[in-house]
């Protein structure tokens, strides 16, 4: 909306929908529209089903007026988190709340279109869940780079056959709806910044699991870089960390020394018999001498790489999710090398704590940009617009 233009249906809409207007009378000062002009374009918002009265508000010197909300609506959006052994279902409304959610099993190693079939499947048998409900978009959150500028898979680790996939095109040929894809990184720090209310606009996100990524939120926005791969910390390369050889050639890497697949690999050398991740974890939790030195070390190793971030960024909060975030002793060991390493005047306001947003934030991250992609003013005047012209 411009200081010369004439604001929109989609330009209200996305007025009431960031919160900055509550009522036909907010939007009329907001944008100088006359009150007939807005009470017109609201009402068209309402026929469409993008907006719902929800009551009558607090009288300040008239009639109470008529409160506006985001419809809740028929329509709801799919979102996925893709883990490496399992993926996480979130469907959202347009309001970005979740109505049903599920973890189901599965393989990466079973290749792009099997899994991203067997995924479309599960969200379709979740969504039957919801009657009368339908999909409009579905959105995704990938353990590995994604270039920003068309989608591409960028040599992922414990991913073979997905390099150079553009997930988002082959999910489209699979649902036949638009899709969205990220970083799971990204996906987390963006369910992060939606939790805490949208207030904390500098603020860093650790996954911290079977692999290591970070997103960074810059003045209440996802930070992407020019490729889209800002905040990759899992190629930094460790001053005195083990001589272990990466994927990328190289050794020392963070995510080779320090990652979840990393304890488990040091923890099967030691002759100690681990499958997974969830296994070290519950070693940890009976107090296992290893398992919990071990943790410890690649808390403070991941720590090392932050403490860089946080000098660097001066962020408000250092968020740390993931399954190696239950483990009290990677937790402890991040804040002993960031308390370190870090300069008193980056670190005296600085909150650490684990993730507010919890196991459904990376979902409910990708699902909440493909809501705003979806739902961006330019495309809610064409849909108005479109259906206007078939009416006459």
């Amino acid at each position: 909306m411009t200081a010369t233009s004439t604001p929109s249906a989609g330009e209200l809409f996305r007025l009431v929908q960031s919160g900055r207007a509550e009522s036909r009378a907010d939007l009329s000062r907001l944008t100088g529209l006359s009150a007939s002009t807005v009470a017109l374009r609201v009402e068209e918002l309402i026929a469409h089903g993008y907006l719902e009265e929800t009551g009558r508000g607090v009288s300040k010197g008239g009639r109470r007026p008529r409160m506006l909300a985001v419809s809740a609506g028929e329509t709801i959006v799919a979102a996925v988190d893709l883990g490496e052994r399992h993926m996480t279902i979130v469907l959202m409304n347009r309001r970005g709340e979740v109505l049903a959610d599920s973890n189901q099993p599965l393989s990466l190693l079973d290749g792009p279109q099997r899994v991203l079939v067997d995924v479309w499947d599960k969200v379709q048998e979740l969504a039957r869940e919801l009657p009368g409900t339908r999909i409009e978009g579905i959105a995704m959150s990938l353990p590995g780079p994604v270039d920003s500028r068309d989608g591409r898979l960028l040599a992922p680790m414990r991913m073979p056959g997905w390099n150079g996939i553009v997930v988002a095109d082959l999910l489209r040929d699979i649902t036949g709806l638009p899709a969205h894809v990220d970083n799971d990184a990204n996906a987390m720090a963006m369910g992060e910044f939606v939790e805490r209310g949208q207030s904390v606009n500098e603020l860093v996100f650790v996954k911290a699991g079977s692999g290591i990524g970070c997103g960074v939120i810059v003045g209440g926005e996802l930070y992407r870089g020019y490729r889209g791969v800002a905040g990759d910390i899992s190629h930094v390369a460790l001053a005195g960390a083990p001589p272990v050889i990466c994927s990328c050639g190289r050794v020392g890497c963070l995510d080779v020394v320090a990652s979840g697949a990393a304890i488990v690999d040091a923890l099967r050398e030691s002759g100690i018999a681990v499958d997974h991740l969830e296994d070290v974890l519950a070693l940890a939790a009976d107090a296992h001498p290893r398992a919990t030195g071990l943790l410890r070390e690649a808390g403070q190793r991941t720590g090392e790489v932050l403490a860089t971030i946080i000098n660097f960024f001066n962020p408000r909060v250092l968020a740390i999710g993931g399954q190696l975030a239950t483990a009290d002793a990677f937790i402890a060991g991040v804040r002993q090398a960031i308390y370190t390493l870090c300069l008193p005047m980056s670190t005296d306001l600085l909150e650490i704590s684990v993730s507010a947003a919890g196991p459904l934030g990376g979902a409910r991250g990708v699902g909440d940009a493909l809501l705003a992609a979806l739902l961006e003013p330019e495309r809610i005047d064409r849909d108005l617009k479109a259906t206007s012209s078939k009416i006459e």
